[in-house]
């Protein structure tokens, strides 16, 4: 795992022990650190603590938690404690804890920001609150030699992210692919000597940053979302900019420039001059050698992922094999599927129409299946593809916005409420040479735990048909 020199001797508070939070704790108490966890799910604080029986590391309940409540009065005597490595490992709710004591408060990126009243607790402590980005970035000294490459945008992340991590891969540089997709950082082992980290980062990531100086930033879009975490969609904008606020003026900016927000940023960093490369928007390119990078969104990330590989080094022909290699990424422009001629194409990590509309523009006759937990009252970005749509399917609880929002604009649209039904109708209605498109325009926790899980649905629906 990674660890740092710099977190010996200090206090953490962790809240969350999902896969990034319980890495977080290893990782800490590794590294010489004292930390107070807790997560709701009573099923992940007993998975943090070692099972009895681990040699002399034992969870000590009762007596011993007492008589350590007692000289840590900041720990409230229903806590557990457990000696760890040498160190400390406390179980406890954090609500019932001074966090003035402590050096910061470790968060996943889940936990809104703006709401929470543990985040509010912390500030209003004057304790940082940070996530597990940052404590990487404060390992980074620790490290063997490496580079940093940051990945955010709206849309389009996970594939620029696995795209240069193929890339470096293909040109036989060690990558490892982290942040926002794959491993939890702080549990991945530390690249040799010359590695590259590529780190997919959202705005809720960037936002527990303060200190991670990436040797090549990327931003790709910045469109409509999440907005009920940000003071409006200028907050939302002012977070991802952050990214190149923590660079230094030295280290390489790739920026997407098609929308007015991403442009904005780029000419705030005008002084930077070669030390910054603008990607134009509709930029002619023959993508007929890369079969899993079709269609305008695909090449605007091939460029973003093009200028990295090269602001890194990387030779010329190493990064055509890595394009004409790739395989995409699950769940996005997915075809799962081939019958009768009908293909069935799992976008499912679509989660907003900004990123939905690419998929549309990609094929000629679709039936559509989309809804969800709708993040907004429109489709806008959708209505430039629409007559590509010869029926739509909406699911979910966005089922009914969804209908009224297309009803009169494609040729046929149907309230199908679950994704079963809306495939199965679909398969009956589509004809040879159609595409049944899975491609929701909203996140997926109405109905499933997330896109992943809503994609291994659709799939598991096609091949349940008759």
């Amino acid at each position: 795992m990674i660890v740092a020199r710099a977190w010996a001797g200090k206090r953490y508070a962790v809240l969350g022990l999902a896969r990034s939070g319980a890495a977080t704790v290893r990782a800490l108490v590794a590294g010489g650190a004292s930390v107070v966890a807790w997560d709701s799910d009573e099923a992940r604080r007993d998975a943090i603590l070692p099972r009895k029986g681990e040699g002399d590391r034992e969870a000590v309940e009762g007596a011993d938690a007492m008589s350590f409540a007692a000289a840590s009065p900041s720990v409230t005597p229903s806590a557990r404690h457990l000696p760890l490595a040498g160190e400390e490992l406390t179980i406890a709710d954090l609500d019932a804890i001074d966090l003035t004591t402590f050096d910061a408060l470790v968060v996943s990126p889940g936990v809104p920001l703006n709401t929470h009243p543990l985040a509010a607790k912390a500030r209003a402590a004057g304790t940082p609150v940070i996530g597990d980005i940052e404590l990487f970035a404060q390992a980074r000294a620790d490290l063997p030699p490496h580079k940093v490459v940051g990945i955010t945008g709206t849309n389009g992340k996970s594939t620029t992210t696995a795209l240069v991590h193929h890339i470096l891969q293909t040109a036989g540089i060690p990558s490892l692919m982290a942040g926002n997709i794959g491993l939890p950082i702080l549990a991945a082992e530390p690249l040799p000597e010359g590695g590259v980290y590529v780190l997919e980062l959202s705005s809720y990531q960037i936002d527990l940053t303060q200190t991670l100086d990436c040797d090549v930033a990327v931003l790709l879009n910045i469109t409509p979302d999440h907005l009920d975490r940000y003071d409006g969609f200028d907050g939302y904008a002012a977070s991802k900019a952050r990214l190149f606020a923590m660079q230094s003026p030295t280290n390489e900016a790739v920026i997407a420039i098609g929308d007015a927000p991403s442009a904005v940023i780029a000419r705030g960093l005008s002084a930077r001059g070669e030390h910054l490369t603008k990607i134009a928007p509709g930029v002619c390119m023959d993508q007929s050698r890369w079969p899993a990078l079709q269609g305008p969104h695909n090449a605007q990330d091939a460029l973003a992922a093009i200028a990295v590989a090269k602001a890194l080094g990387v030779a010329e022909a190493a990064i055509d094999r890595g394009l004409e290699s790739f395989v995409g990424l699950p769940h996005r422009m997915e075809t799962v599927a081939t019958r009768g001629g009908v293909a069935f194409v799992d976008d499912s990590k679509a989660t907003n129409p900004e990123s939905t509309a690419p998929a549309l523009g990609a094929f000629a006759r679709i039936h559509w299946i989309l809804g969800g937990q709708a993040k907004g009252d429109d489709l806008d970005a959708c209505a430039p593809y629409l007559d590509h749509i010869v029926a739509a399917y909406t699911i979910g609880d966005a089922a009914p916005l969804f209908f009224d929002l297309l009803k009169g604009r494609v040729p046929a649209v149907e309230q199908a409420g679950d994704l079963a039904t809306a495939v199965a109708h679909a398969a009956a209605a589509a004809r040879a040479g159609d595409t049944v498109l899975l491609s929701p325009a909203a996140a997926s926790f109405d109905q499933f735990a997330d896109y992943a899980a809503r994609g291994e649905a659709f799939r598991a629906a096609v091949e349940g048909l008759p």
